[in-house]
């Protein structure tokens, strides 16, 4: 359901939160190589999310990228929607122009049990919570 962007978005935001700091800054090359993405694709992302206030970036020989205390408090909807756009959880699932409860495309219903779900699941989880759950677990990001 989310995009390529916007799951590269979620990741780099967990890395943040469980590598870097206001004293540890990340640079775009090192979270790149880390999780194995585009440079150059992440940079715009990174750009965004900073822009959106969703992470914090300083620039300069000793700048980059990390989470404050506010940022690591944000929604993983925050995420989702700063880079796939609110729509994601309302638009239809076969992108059909008119779709509504009163005009359903034949997927509705069942793709809106599922948005509503995973709407729930993402405005539900902050990043802080979600990477110490990584951290503990012991996953791969």
């Amino acid at each position: 359901m989310f995009s390529k962007s916007c799951k590269y978005a979620m990741r780099a935001v967990l890395y943040l939160a469980l590598n870097g700091n206001e004293e540890k800054k990340l640079g775009v090359k090192e979270i790149a190589d880390e999780l194995n993405v585009p440079k150059h694709f992440l940079a715009k992302l990174l750009q965004q999310l900073s822009k959106n206030q969703l992470i914090s970036s300083t620039k300069g020989p000793s700048g980059g990228f990390y989470l404050n205390d506010q940022n690591k408090e944000t929604s993983l909807r925050k995420v989702v929607e700063t880079i796939d756009g609110p729509e994601v959880f309302n638009t239809c699932i076969l992108g059909l122009p008119v779709c509504s409860s009163e005009n359903p495309c034949p997927l509705h219903f069942k793709a809106l049990e599922y948005r509503e779900g995973l709407l729930e699941v993402v405005e539900g989880k902050k990043i802080e919570e979600l990477a110490r759950r990584i951290k503990d677990e012991n996953l791969t990001i």
